[in-house]
């Protein structure tokens, strides 16, 4: 079944099939990356996060598809919708859980917090709170994977508002030009900050139809089936690991929530809230998993241990002190001044 407002013709359907251990593998992500996304939401009620936070409830299975599709050795590059992004490469929930608080233990020492998690260790070279400002730094990664024969990947994410800036298009034209090893993915969750995309946008498809201007071929895939995303994922990311340059991929989804925690959302149209609420990613694939014959105990075990760990980390996060003053004044210019550039 297609996701709503498309049809089958409309999708990319990628070749080959998804073994059973790595299916399990993606229900285990979907699930921690839901369980984790709905408890950042409830302690930013309790005024526990701190500043905004954006939450990707009803897009995981970009995050989950991509990561499980990724070498440790590849790159992520997040937009400030990157909780299920980190958390997916590897980085530890109790460490991105305590960053949201402002903790000490966070992933910065609680200096970044929701809208700029980074985790080197694990290949997540940072949210970014400008739209669009990444896709460049990405580009970078992508040459630099190429000046230093290196086969690593570097897989951009970003919204579908972004499609419509320089940056966009002015990387893509450098990525084709250069035959560089990065994947670009636009998470199409119809909306930018209050807008619908198609309201200012000239083409149905912000990033597929856009595809052509730089030699690249249209992927348009379902942003809501873990599958789809993964197999795609495997195969656009091996390809340019081989060589074979960039990829544009256009996942469609939706974002069940507004755009930020200050956002209720009360311009989504309620009968398209309630389509995309039975098109619910982690429905879906539990669904096929168990028409698959995978037992209910199994996925029922696989939830528990994702709702221990969220408890686990928030107990630890609420537990964790604040940074003290020798931690605030690092990773600090001294003097504030531009003596360094010289």
């Amino acid at each position: 079944m297609p996701p709503p407002g498309l049809s089958a013709q409309d999708l990319y359907t990628p070749a080959g099939t998804v073994p059973a251990p790595v299916a399990l593998d993606l229900f285990r992500t979907l699930a921690r990356l839901r369980r984790f996304e709905k408890r950042a939401y409830d302690l930013f009620l309790q005024n526990l996060v701190k500043g905004t936070s954006h939450l990707s409830l009803g897009m995981e299975a970009i995050a989950a598809g991509f990561a499980t599709a990724m070498t440790p050795e590849d790159y992520t590059f997040a937009t400030y919708r990157g909780h299920a992004h980190t958390l997916a490469r590897g980085a530890p929930m109790d460490a991105v859980l305590a960053e949201l608080l402002g903790r000490d233990t966070g992933l910065l020492h609680g200096k970044g917090g929701s809208m700029h998690l980074t985790d080197v260790t694990h290949g997540v070279l940072g949210s970014y709170a400008i739209v669009g400002a990444h896709l460049t730094v990405a580009l970078g990664a992508g040459w630099s994977a190429r000046y230093l024969g290196r086969p690593r990947v570097t897989v951009v994410f970003f919204g579908d508002g972004a499609t419509n800036i320089g940056a966009f298009h002015e990387a893509l034209n450098l990525a084709a030009t250069w035959r560089l090893p990065v994947v670009f993915v636009c998470e199409n969750n119809q909306y930018m900050e209050y807008t619908p995309i198609r309201a200012v946008t000239a083409v149905r498809r912000p990033a597929a139809d856009r595809a052509a201007a730089y030699g690249m071929e249209p992927v348009l895939i379902d942003g809501n089936d873990a599958d789809a995303v993964f197999l795609a994922a495997a195969h656009f990311v091996g390809r340019a690991r081989a060589g074979d340059g960039p990829a544009l991929i256009e996942a469609y989804t939706y974002r069940s929530t507004g755009h930020s925690r200050a956002d209720p959302a009360h311009y989504k149209p309620a009968d398209e809230v309630a389509a995309w609420a039975a098109y619910d990613p982690l429905d879906l694939y539990r669904r096929r998993l168990s028409d698959a014959g995978v037992p209910s105990s199994t996925l029922d075990g696989i939830e528990a241990e994702a709702a221990a760990e969220v408890e686990k980390a928030t107990v630890s996060a609420k537990g964790a002190p604040t940074p003290g003053p020798d931690r605030l004044l690092t990773n600090l210019w001294a003097d504030g001044g531009s003596s360094w550039r010289n």
